[in-house]
């Protein structure tokens, strides 16, 4: 017979920090693959992307697709490729917070926060050159840029310094 095993001590200690930091950051990544399921969905459920009216892009959907098939499948094609690449950026966030940042690595926590941030910095100027930076467009995006932001900023002062 073998001895009945006594289970692990249950960890009473609050989590530290870089804990808190970390569980932020991957809540910015759950919502880069929040908005990014958005984006897909709207593609295929009114065409025209969040927070944008028909008159801000110039046609309604079926005004894009009467005017030119071919421009309507190719918009269609790229809202979809930019909606993976927003999931995928946000997978990646969620991992290299979960595994990295907890486990205190300084890569981890600068890669998580740079890659969303070139990604918004490319993409966010020329919706204001183009009249789209409305809020009903970019706020989500704004939200989990702050989200982003907060999370780093908590893990970075909780990392001990080398």
């Amino acid at each position: 017979m073998s001895s009945p095993s006594t289970p692990p001590p249950v960890r009473t200690t609050p989590s530290p920090p870089s804990d808190l930091g970390a569980k932020l950051v991957t809540l910015a990544g759950v919502g880069l693959v929040g908005y990014g399921l958005m984006f897909l969905y709207r593609n295929f459920n009114g065409f025209i992307e969040l927070g944008l009216t028909p008159d801000l892009i110039g046609g309604t959907p079926e005004q894009i697709q009467g005017f030119s098939p071919h421009l309507y499948h190719y918009i269609s094609h790229l809202q979809v490729a930019v909606a993976a690449f927003i999931i995928a950026l946000g997978v990646a966030v969620i991992a290299l917070a979960w595994q990295g940042i907890r486990s205190g690595q300084r890569w981890a926590l600068w890669t998580a926060f740079l890659a969303p941030v070139i990604g918004v910095g490319l993409a966010l100027p020329l919706h204001y050159v183009y009249g789209f930076a409305t809020m009903g467009h970019l706020g989500l995006i704004y939200a989990d840029a702050g989200l982003l932001l907060v999370g780093t900023i908590v893990a970075w002062k909780a990392m001990p310094r080398v």
